[in-house]
Formats: structure tokens, sequence, C-alpha cells
């Protein structure tokens, strides 16, 4: 098993990223139903009857080599806030992805969301030596775009028709990076972010 998909814990101030099992299941139903994230059509989002099969392919990806998934825990409460993921992992030209992320309505726009793509993005740069770390998400979801431009991230390009939504209609998807030289930067400004919270 390589570096890229072992499983590992990062923990926090304000949260901690966990191998996502099975026994997280009932949790993630918690924090789902905590503004039917679901229900917007521009996410992908696993729906309550649709969690376990979510888990399930999730850590069948981690299997296969391409995913290592993780169940997002807050410690202010103690509950499980949502899930995130390095994906479409390439580990001969160390880059990964951080995405199939969502969080629980009351954990959106918070230091949970922050710290973990801290904790995420130091351990891709400075364990797993990434060369660049990708983030991609559809085109009319502003929040998450505006959330990813406020970490650091860059703007790298909009792949066209580059997939298919649930309900069959064409997704747009905005692909941003963070390259190494621009890690300490980043590092920096995401550090000062969560200091003055």
């Amino acid at each position: 098993m390589t570096a890229f998909i072992e499983p590992i814990t990062l923990s926090g101030s304000h949260a901690a990223l966990e191998p996502l099992a099975y026994a997280h299941h009932d949790e993630l139903l918690d924090a789902v139903r905590d503004g039917e994230l679901w229900k917007l059509w521009y996410t992908s989002v696993p729906s309550p009857e649709g969690m376990r099969d979510e888990i399930a392919r999730r850590l069948a990806l981690q299997e296969s080599g391409s995913m290592l998934p993780f169940a997002v825990r807050s410690l202010a409460s103690g509950k499980l806030a949502g899930m995130t993921t390095y994906m479409h992992i390439d580990a001969k030209n160390r880059r990964v992805e951080i995405g199939s992320t969502w969080y629980a309505k009351s954990a959106q726009r918070t230091s949970l969301n922050t710290e973990c793509k801290l904790l995420l993005l130091t351990h891709a740069f400075e364990s797993l030596a990434c060369i660049a770390v990708e983030f991609r998400t559809g085109f009319f979801n502003f929040a998450s775009r505006r959330a990813i431009e406020r970490l650091g991230a860059k703007q790298d390009g909009i792949l066209r028709s580059h997939q298919r939504y649930a309900d069959g209609s064409l997704r747009d998807t905005v692909a941003f990076s963070i390259i190494a030289p621009e890690w300490p930067a980043v590092k920096q400004h995401l550090q000062f972010k969560l200091g003055g919270d």
C-alpha cells in the first residue's frame, strides 16, 4: 500500500480527519440531514438512503489506489460534520485532488473547513511531497468556487461538458490548484485565518 492511500488520522484544534469506515454511517446521516445538502442539484452529496453505498464506493476506490477517504469530526461538538478525500491520486507524478467534500450546513464557512484544508494540504506537501494539489467544482457551485479561492488556490481553467449531474444535465468543471512553490505562502495565509478566529 503506498503512502498516498495509507489510512491516517489528521488532527488540529477544530477538526479531526478520521479514516472513513462503515462505523461512521449513522453519524454521517445526522450530518447530511443538516441542510439537506443532497437536494442541491449542482452538488454530488449522498442522500441518507445512499450513504452506505457512498461509503462503499469510497472504500472501493481506496482499495484500488485512487482515493483516501476521511470522515470529518468537529472537535467542538464531538460530532461528524461531513466527508472529504484525496482523490484522483497520481502517486507517480505526486499529485492529488482534494474533493468529494461536503459539510453539514452548520459547519460551512467555519474554522472547521479551513483547518481541514490546512491539515490535508500540509500532509500532501510535507509528508507526501506532492508537486501540486488540485480542487475541482461545478461551475454553478459559486459558494464552493469562492471557498477554494479563499484558500489561495488559483483557477487553472474550465473543463466544458466535463461530467453529468445526477439529473443528466452537463456539468462544466472549474479546476483550481496549489503548486509546491506556492505552499509556504498558502500555509501562512491559512494559519493566519485560523489564528483570527
